[in-house]
């Protein structure tokens, strides 16, 4: 699995530097899991292009038990090993193509425990892991179990079994937990067997980087240069995102300049993050020179086609560029002419950033007659733009068809119209909405719900109104979320016959 198709967002905020962004997390800490755990990226490459092709050279039944194990996990997850003994009990075998595309399958969905079920089956059937599948566990067991597990389990491997390929997964199950001495030790043994490849050292750079030890990571930059261990994006990303932690905008144009000097071809997810770099460093002239080489870049596949035109959108509408925006929804379209639901809702926050009225009621009319399967966020975004706008009849409208439709509106549309209701004076509406939110099923929950600033507005309500039944009412279902701060609700809510607790 290459790293263009680990990554899933850009995202750099600009008042947390330490984090990572979402993006190189999900690089550096699946790399080693998702890609199953691979000496180096191109291992990783060569093992998943390698089961692919073995995979479609099967004879049909293979694809049935894949299917048939898919089936079973959608619906009870625990009976996928039941599904490998149904299908050899009845005559037929499970390859090693199977297994990978399997646990796979099951990993990428975050279904640690049934992966772990198919290496402990394959136990049962004294199935001998080979170096790679032992490091897939030594990840599995990490996940589902905790890093003691994953060490107890490395250290009962043979000698011969303790690989670049298993070190690796250990090493990575170390960065991510944040296990700076061990993975250093870990690090420092790899490097005398001769183990150390780009994506070890990237995970050290992501180790370095969270843990704010950027100094280490620029010394762990420079070992990289000087011992020609091949620089990928993500190792310049790594130390781009460290120079910006630090505010050093000088020391950014240095590392892009020497990838111009060594001839690094651009990428759309650098520069998507130089653009959102520069752009929230207060640089929006330079932020959008790299978003127009962003354009020209094509990113591929349609994973990686669909968050480059997000960064794109969110920075032109963060820029108030609506022809930006449009542009690059118009060549989202153009590669993919059926957008999901996530395209139509980047695209409708965009438009509604920059004020395209015009534009978000005719992208959310294509969104309906889609048919894709409803999700309330969408029409948040249109809902939340007449509310700001004092638009109640179109917002009433919207919501009321919405209703008609039986679709059933989320926490944030809920509390939308609760301080709507407020503002407006009808407090009868808003507790209406209030009590709609609060009463939703536990897995709705939020420590959220309310917002502060609409708890804000029934306070102010009851303050200057002579409403103790409704006060009385509002109070009692305060009293039970964490995050509403009690004092305030008793000095600003009077109501004789409730006590409110703090």
């Amino acid at each position: 699995m290459t790293i263009m198709r680990l990554i899933s967002r850009l995202i750099l905020p600009k008042s947390s530097p330490s984090p990572v962004p979402r993006w190189l997390s999900t690089v550096a800490a699946e790399s080693a899991a998702q890609a199953v755990a691979a000496e180096s990226a191109e291992d990783a490459v060569a093992a998943e292009s390698t089961a692919e092709a073995e995979a479609a050279a099967q004879p049909k039944k293979s694809t049935r038990l894949f299917y048939q194990v898919v089936n079973k996990a959608r619906s009870d997850l625990s009976r996928v090993p039941h599904v490998l003994n149904n299908w050899v009990n009845q005559g037929n075998e499970v390859g090693r193509p199977d297994i990978l595309n399997i646990t796979n399958f099951l990993r990428n969905r975050k279904h640690f425990d049934a992966a772990l079920q198919v290496f402990n089956w394959m136990e049962s059937r004294n199935m001998e892991l080979t170096n790679v599948e032992k490091a897939m566990l030594i990840n599995l067991l990490h996940k589902t179990e905790g890093i003691t597990s994953a060490e107890n389990y490395f250290n009962t491997l043979q000698e011969s079994g303790k690989t670049g390929k298993t070190y690796g997964a250990l090493l990575s199950c170390y960065c991510q937990q944040k296990l700076v001495d061990k993975a250093v030790d870990t690090f420092d043994l790899m490097k005398s067997l001769n183990f150390t490849t780009t994506l070890n050292y990237n995970n050290m750079l992501r180790l370095y980087y969270t843990t704010g030890k950027y100094e280490n990571l620029f010394s762990l930059f420079q070992d990289m240069e000087d011992k020609n261990v091949p620089l990928d994006a993500y190792s310049y990303n790594m130390l781009i995102n460290s120079h910006d932690a630090l505010k050093n905008l000088d020391a950014i144009d240095s590392v892009v300049e020497k990838m111009k000097i060594k001839n690094v071809p651009d990428d759309w997810f650098t520069l998507g993050n130089l653009a959102t770099i520069y752009f929230n460093s207060g640089l929006p002239e330079k932020a959008k020179a790299y978003l127009d080489r962003m354009e020209k870049t094509r990113a591929r596949p349609e994973k990686n086609l669909i968050e480059a035109c997000r960064i794109r959108i969110k920075l032109y509408s963060q820029m108030n560029d609506l022809q930006g925006v449009l542009r690059a929804w118009r060549a989202l379209k153009l590669d993919i002419p059926k957008p999901n639901t996530m395209c139509y809702l980047f695209t409708l926050i965009g438009l509604a950033k920059v004020g395209d009225q015009e534009g978000l009621e005719k992208i959310f009319k294509e969104w309906e007659e889609s048919k894709l399967s409803f999700d309330p966020k969408v029409p948040n975004v249109l809902l939340e733009y007449y509310l700001k706008r004092d638009m109640m009849d179109k917002a009433n409208c919207l919501y009321a068809n919405l209703v008609e439709r039986k679709k059933i509106p989320n926490l944030r549309m809920l509390d939308s119209f609760a301080a709507l209701s407020v503002r407006n004076g009808d407090v009868e509406s808003g507790l209406k909405h209030l009590e709609m939110g609060l009463d939703k099923p536990k897995y709705w929950e939020s420590d959220w719900f309310p917002t502060e600033e609409t708890v804000k507005l029934f306070l102010k309500y009851f303050e200057e109104n002579d409403d103790p039944v409704r006060a009385g009412l509002f109070a009692e279902r305060m009293k039970g979320l964490k995050h509403v701060n009690l004092d305030a609700l008793a000095a600003n809510v009077k109501v004789p016959d409730v006590e409110i607790s703090i």
